[in-house]
This record gives C-alpha cells, structure tokens and sequence, in this order.
C-alpha cells in the first residue's frame, strides 16, 4: 500500500493503471497500423471508439494524477532529508565544538582534529597547513591523547557515537 496525499492506494491498484495506459496506446498503435497499411479486415464501430477514447482520456488523467502527487511526495521527501541533514550537520558542528573545548584543545590541534575527522590524511593536512609532517603526528598524537582514544578510527567512532546517542532524560526531584 501507497499512501498518495494521504489515501492509501495499494500496488495493484497503481499496476492496473499503468497496465490500461499501455494496453490503450498499444490499441491506438495498432489501429493506426491498420490504418495505414489498409489491412483492416473488420470495421469497428464508432460506440466502440468513443468507449476506448473515453476509458483512455480517464487512464491518461490518473496517470498523470498520480505522477504528479508522486513528484510532489518525492519532493518533499528530498526536502525532508535535506532538513535533516542540515540538522545533524550542525548538531554534528556544535558536539565537536563542545568537545575540542572539553578536551583543551590548542586552535592548532583542532584545526588538525576537524582535518582528521573530514577524513585526511596527516600527509594531506601537513600540506593543507603548510607545516611539516612530523608536527602533524605530533598533534595528532597529543588530540588522541587528549580525547582518550587510541587513533583517528576511535576519535571519528567518538563522535559519531555521541551524534546517535538518545538524549539522557532529565532527572526529577523527588522529595523524600
């Protein structure tokens, strides 16, 4: 089951729609084939016509109903993800600064710990910050020891743990 602007329409119904739009235009295809090549053997009768045109304009307008409510689900969909994005985007700015604050981190050591948890290499921030490579070990060094971990894979794990983590629920007072 779908649920398309808040109605719930089931696959089959949605296959069944698809199925009449495309056995129609293959009728129209065929009859004008028919046409064209004059092989037409049997006449077909204008009542005939106008019920296949008639069920095929519906066919037509369903379809095209229900891709523009799919787009417009989509797009909201897109819109949807991209906000969340944005949010776990700055909570995951706000945590790392938090962090680098908590750990005492020297504005040098957290440019290389925003440089190591956007995935560079120590090679990569050496050249990114015009220092030799031997420093940036150094630093690198001096921020796992800092936050408590062993290396760059726990540092990232670090992070990403406490971006998941549910939210403690406040305590209450409870008088005795």
């Amino acid at each position: 089951m779908f649920n398309i602007s808040g109605i719930r329409v089931s696959s089959l119904l949605l296959a069944v729609i698809v199925f009449l739009q495309v056995a129609f235009s293959l009728f129209y295809i065929v009859d004008m084939a028919l046409e064209i090549f004059g092989i037409r053997k049997v006449t077909v009768s204008w009542e005939y016509r106008e019920t296949v045109q008639l069920v095929t304009i519906i066919g037509l307008m369903l379809g095209a109903f229900l891709g523009i409510v799919v787009l417009k689900n989509i797009s909201a969909s897109i819109r949807e993800v991209d906000n969340r994005m944005l949010a776990a985007s700055g909570q995951f700015h706000q945590l790392m600064t938090s962090r680098f604050e908590e750990w005492g981190l020297s504005p040098s050591e957290k440019d290389v710990a925003l440089f190591t948890i956007k995935g560079l290499s120590n090679s990569e921030i050496a050249e990114a910050r015009g220092k030799s490579l031997g420093t940036i070990k150094a630093q690198c060094n001096a921020i796992y020891q800092k936050a408590g971990v062993s290396g760059r894979t726990q540092l990232i794990s670090h992070f990403i743990e406490d971006l998941f983590e549910e939210p403690a629920a406040p305590k209450s007072k409870t008088k005795p």
